[in-house]
């Protein structure tokens, strides 16, 4: 990777996350040891990039100073366009709905050179007919993740047992061809995960949950030493 297209991902890897990130993170993005970051980091804060940085901690784009417009490689639009026809074979109706709308706007603000790179396009994801029937609505599921409103269902084990659970939401996983709804449950003090096409019954409570140390979805992300791809 040339120094240039580095020092564009670097800002755009930092513009896509609200979150701090490390020295370690952006190496692994950009292939490139921690000391080359330091001097890139520092080179980029002298032209004026509004990096700031944490020491021990990391570095955060400036939300108040407003950036060009983003630019995208033709493998970038492959990359982008590919998730949302897997989305849309994938997820539910509505979401799928967005990801075809978010397509549209990709596409009408390409330039005319990469556009007609992309209509030459070889990358497909056909909907498929081993996706599992769901008895539950996927949207109000990620609409109580949002809302931090715990739910109740019915779940059927791989034995056939049926029982009641109440967890509190907190993000959902993709493991094709299933989803898993991942979550805390009060009951077992411990996080807990389903198969979303063994759930039934779902009833969204009036409940509302506050993140608690130890509780949270980051907290599940970190004992199961999984690394999500954002």
């Amino acid at each position: 990777m040339r120094r240039a297209d580095r020092l564009f991902r670097i800002v755009e890897y930092l513009k896509a996350r609200k979150n701090v990130v490390t020295a370690v993170d952006l190496a692994r993005a950009t292939e490139v040891s921690t000391r080359t970051i330091y001097r890139d980091i520092y080179d980029l804060t002298l032209s004026g990039c509004p990096i700031i940085s944490e020491p021990g901690v990391g570095y955060i784009l400036d939300r108040n100073h407003i950036l060009s417009p983003l630019t995208f490689s033709v493998k970038e639009i492959d990359a982008l366009m590919l998730g949302t026809q897997t989305v849309q074979s994938w997820a539910d109706e509505d979401l799928a709905k967005s990801a075809r709308s978010a397509a549209d706007k990709i596409l009408s603000v390409l330039p005319v050179s990469i556009r007609k790179e992309f209509n030459e396009n070889c990358l497909f994801a056909f909907p498929t007919q081993s996706k599992p029937r769901l008895e539950v609505d996927f949207s109000l599921i990620r609409k109580s993740i949002r809302t931090k409103n715990i739910i109740k269902f019915l779940y059927t084990k791989e034995d056939g047992k049926i029982s009641q659970r109440i967890i509190k939401p907190l993000g959902l996983a993709f493991f094709a061809p299933v989803w898993l709804l991942l979550g805390w449950e009060e009951e077992k003090q411990d996080f807990r995960n389903f198969r979303i096409d063994r759930m039934s019954k779902l009833e969204i409570t009036d409940d509302k949950f506050m993140p608690e140390k130890g509780k949270r979805l980051a907290d599940f992300i970190k004992l199961s030493e999984i690394k999500p791809f954002l």
